[in-house]
């Protein structure tokens, strides 16, 4: 028997939760085949077979918390795998009906072979998180009938939630209130904002900002960007990039508290709040400041996607210098956003709105949106957070004014 075992799972991190088993007991696998995935607080780490064989036992269940070098499962490298319509004690039942062999199969029994190797319980886990499973087991749901709305059609907790279960009233018959178990990483996001809040002096403040000239811009040279680069011009690209020259002229909300000691960075790696299934995730642009709108670009769409798949590597969660979070996306239109610790400044995006403004003496509408600030007050300034955040505001509002260095 070869053990599959827990691997390391990165600096400071050393609990997993099961997330969803790839093979069932009995399957076979090869050697490199993802047998099992799991959960950490920051990504999801696929653990591969290391030899061929057959998956004879599974020790821990989806949901289990596990630890670094735990026992997940074991693998038979001896065993023969089973096949459709033969199991591994076929030779002894073929010696004693030696001309079963021989005898073809009816025709009309010949297509169903195909389908009946794929197990239902393996398809239905294979587009379903384990967290919908576990949900519509609970509510009495048939999860094959439910409708995926995730990526490639998966069937996620909010969409089981969505179905009325038996009794049709959003409840189970008598039932009053459920409860759930949290995951590794969202108990890790939890202690990680509850850190944030107690050890750092945690202040915001706030401004507005005309979007128009950023709207033309974009509207100017979206579909042409788009067309001759392959990438989606957002509005995350320029925000990013104001940033970065706004961080320039003050260090200090790029830098970071050590002890009794400020360290200052010389480089922005850029921290871009993603919402997954999972939990909110912040990957990271290395070296941003380095780096043009369309690189940007296409490494926001990288990382975003890769988050939503589960597919972040610890190199893309490590190592931020400041944050950017945009709540805007789902309709926010003002919010203090909690600071991304050990790091001392994140910016919070919110909804463009049209908006009446006075400009010159006279009232007009204008797409405006609200940004904030939140700032660790232990080593940033009030006035540092309040002009910091003009020149953003200026940056945007003059697009221009971002190509002089």
């Amino acid at each position: 028997m070869l053990s599959i075992k827990v691997p390391p799972l990165g600096e400071s991190i050393v609990e997993a939760t099961v997330s969803r088993w790839l093979k069932k007991e009995g399957d076979s696998v090869a050697a490199g085949d993802t047998v099992v995935e799991l959960d950490t607080d920051k990504i999801t780490v696929e653990v591969p077979a290391l030899k061929p064989g057959v998956l004879a036992r599974r020790a821990k269940n989806e949901g289990d918390v596990v630890h670094v070098d735990d026992v997940l499962g074991e693998i038979d490298e001896s065993a023969v795998p089973a096949t459709a319509g033969v199991t591994q004690s076929a030779p002894a039942s073929s010696a004693a009906k030696p001309a079963a062999p021989a005898s073809p199969p009816p025709a009309s029994q010949a297509p169903p072979l195909p389908a009946s190797r794929v197990p239902p319980s393996q398809s239905e886990t294979l587009k379903s998180s384990p967290a919908a499973r576990r949900i519509a087991d609970e509510r009495g749901i048939d999860i094959a009938a439910v409708a995926g709305t995730g990526r490639g059609g998966v069937v996620s907790k909010p969409d089981v939630l969505a179905v009325p279960p038996r009794g049709g009233n959003g409840a189970t018959p008598g039932e009053r209130e459920t409860r759930e178990k949290m995951s590794t990483r969202r108990k890790r996001i939890a202690e990680n904002l509850l850190q944030s809040q107690h050890a750092t002096a945690h202040l915001t403040t706030f401004n507005e900002v005309d979007m128009s000239a950023l709207n033309a811009l974009r509207d100017k040279y979206k579909e042409k960007i788009e067309k001759e680069h392959g990438v989606k011009l957002t509005f995350m690209p320029f925000f990013v990039r104001a940033v970065c020259q706004a961080l320039k002229q003050f260090p200090t909300i790029n830098a970071q508290v050590d002890g009794d000691t400020i360290v200052y960075k010389h480089y922005v790696n850029m921290g871009i709040a993603v919402a997954s299934e999972q939990g909110l995730v912040v990957p990271n642009i290395k070296d941003a400041d380095r780096k043009g709108l369309l690189d940007v670009s296409r490494e926001i769409a990288g990382v975003a996607k890769r988050a939503r798949d589960g597919k972040l590597t610890m190199d893309d969660l490590t190592g931020g210098t400041f944050t950017i979070t945009n709540g805007g996306v789902f309709g926010s239109l003002v919010s203090t956003p909690i600071i991304n610790y050990p790091q001392v400044g994140i910016l919070g995006l919110h909804k463009t709105q049209d908006r009446p403004v006075a400009l010159n003496g006279q009232v007009v509408i204008r797409p405006m949106m609200y940004i904030a600030l939140s700032y660790d007050h232990r080593i940033v300034e009030g006035q540092q957070a309040v002009l910091f955040l003009v020149r953003v505001k200026e940056l945007i509002e003059d697009p221009a004014a971002m190509l002089i260095e």
